[in-house]
């Protein structure tokens, strides 16, 4: 049995210590006096993903109702009238976690206000901090899933490479937790994708140049369309069949003539298929955003379906009839997948060997209302949740993908709405948000209430004239530069940004990192001359 108390002291000797080595040492050293049942409670805690995102559950906990339950608490102790009944555990934080979550329909901001000041009236003060920075996702104590991956590697003794496929094939950090727990080093070496629970999407990188792709594939790519619509993962066990969006959660519900089509034009028992699916309107794509909120609809979704018809498209195999496909190359998937799925829902592609046919196609994509076009390396495997040099996105503008992090209010016409944004990158390294810069541009009337009443739902702190909130509204962002800056702790400003669409679909953890950042900064020097800041 493990206090949280205990917990909490190691998440304060985590955010001192600097060291890589010893935040994996130290978490060893902790994790290994769990009892085996707390692994999975603890990692979720430490991690702030406190639940899978297949599981559907979720605490639904905005900053209003923190603020109040707190203000209660402080009166209770001021009155001098609160007892002590207990300390809880790592398990008995967990169930309170899983309590809220329940709590639904009538009354739920109540009974979620009572569960809570329960809870934090047997915390101190230091406790509900790092409690609350749980809740919402922000630990900021340095420690990213590579440090928690590095230390499940020390614990079982296995290589870290092997504990890294095990998460791409697992999905979520606490369930592997669990397998550490139980199966040891056997269950991260047996590790292997699962029908309907759901793994993180394969990542393309940004590239400007064709030429340049081609080059770095020894002169052959295999082209697709990139199609501006919502990336599903489709399980299919004979005629149940579940839909997962790019975060990893259910959205079946959300496409039932899908369903149907399904049953029909895909042609395997069991399989896990990658895809996108778009809306078409008078035989041309819709914007992101129209198709967005065909997802978010909860009711009137059969009035939806005449009113923005879907087109799938497939583009991956992971898994059919019981064997995993992801390391079989690329060209050899493709094969799969043009036998089991019918002609109609495959992705528009082609092979390429020259410049001037991949600039064809590139036209061809644009020209139709898409994206812009993948290339594909021809013997890549699928790498679950992994960015790298197999694959690239090939647009014609550039865009980042970042997330929100706090809002000003503005004023004039934007009276009364939060409509300056706060963007964020994600540095991986120290799994925290980095601001790069603000904006009010890109957004409709429409879109800035929306947002302002999303941006209160996720507020975390409030500051008279503007807002921090909880990390999770990511937007697609175009820009004209990036500069090296001093003002922000990330180094660098976005000129001129603007916000081109809100990314409902996208994950938080997802989005542009540091790293990447830095690197886009330094390829505009490749046409331009670097003067020394």
């Amino acid at each position: 049995m493990t206090y949280f108390s205990e917990a909490v002291q190691l998440f304060l000797r985590l955010e001192k210590t600097n060291s890589r080595i010893d935040k994996v040492r130290y978490l060893v050293d902790f994790i290994s006096r769990l009892d085996r049942d707390e692994y999975e409670p603890f990692i979720r805690i430490l991690s702030g993903k406190i639940f899978p995102p297949y599981s559907g559950k979720t605490l639904d906990v905005g900053g209003a109702l923190i603020f109040s339950v707190l203000k209660k608490i402080r009166e209770r102790r001021g009155s001098q009238v609160t007892l002590v009944e207990f300390k809880p555990t790592i398990k008995n934080i967990y169930s309170f976690f899983e309590k809220i979550a329940l709590a639904r329909g009538e009354n739920s901001r109540k009974k979620k206000a009572r569960i809570l000041e329960n809870l934090f009236l047997n915390l101190n003060d230091i406790e509900i901090e790092y409690l609350l920075r749980s809740i919402f996702g922000e630990m900021r104590i340095g420690v990213s899933e590579g440090i928690i991956l590095e230390a499940f590697s020390k614990l079982v003794e296995i290589d870290i490479d092997k504990v890294r496929r095990a998460y791409m094939f697992i999905g979520d950090i606490g369930d592997l937790a669990r397998i550490v727990a139980y199966e040891g080093g056997e269950g991260i070496i047996n590790a292997h994708i699962t029908l309907f629970r759901p793994v993180k999407p394969m990542l393309a990188e940004m590239s400007y140049s064709l030429r340049e792709v081609l080059r770095e594939f020894k002169g052959m790519a295999g082209l697709e369309f990139k199609y501006d619509g919502i990336r599903i993962q489709v399980h299919k066990n004979i005629d149940d069949i579940r839909i997962f969006s790019r975060r990893l959660t259910d959205i079946t519900s959300s496409f039932p003539e899908l369903i149907k089509m399904f049953r029909k034009k895909i042609f395997a028992r069991q399989v896990i298929l990658d895809g996108e699916v778009i809306g078409i309107v008078d035989g041309k794509p819709v914007r992101f955003q129209d198709l967005a909120k065909r997802v978010r609809r909860r009711y009137d979704v059969e009035k939806m379906i005449y009113k923005i018809p879907l087109k799938p498209y497939f583009f991956d195999i992971l898994y059919l009839d019981g064997e995993m496909l992801v390391e079989k190359p690329y060209i050899e998937r493709w094969s799969i997948l043009s036998k089991i799925v019918d002609k109609e829902l495959l992705a528009e592609r082609t092979i390429v060997k020259d410049i001037q046919t991949a600039e064809i196609f590139l036209k061809k994509a644009e020209s139709l209302g898409h994206e812009g076009i993948m290339a594909k390396r021809l013997d890549s495997d699928y790498t679950p949740g992994i960015r790298g040099k197999k694959w690239f996105k090939i647009k014609p503008a550039d865009t980042l993908d970042l997330v929100i992090v706090g809002a000003e209010w503005g004023h004039g016409r934007r009276r009364g709405w939060l409509s300056d944004y706060y963007l964020a990158v994600y540095d991986d390294e120290n799994d925290e948000f980095l601001v790069v810069g603000k904006t009010f541009k890109g957004l409709t009337d429409d879109e800035f209430r929306e947002m302002t009443k999303r941006l209160l739902e996720l507020k975390v702190e409030d500051h008279g004239y503007m807002v921090k909130v909880k990390p999770e509204i990511v937007v697609e962002v175009a820009y004209n530069e990036i500069q090296q800056s001093s003002r922000y702790r990330s180094g660098y400003a976005l000129r001129f940004a603007r916000i081109i669409r809100i990314r409902f679909d996208r994950n938080p953890h997802d989005i542009t990192t540091l790293k990447e950042l830095k690197k886009r900064y330094e390829m505009q020097f490749k046409y331009k001359s670097h003067i020394a800041e």
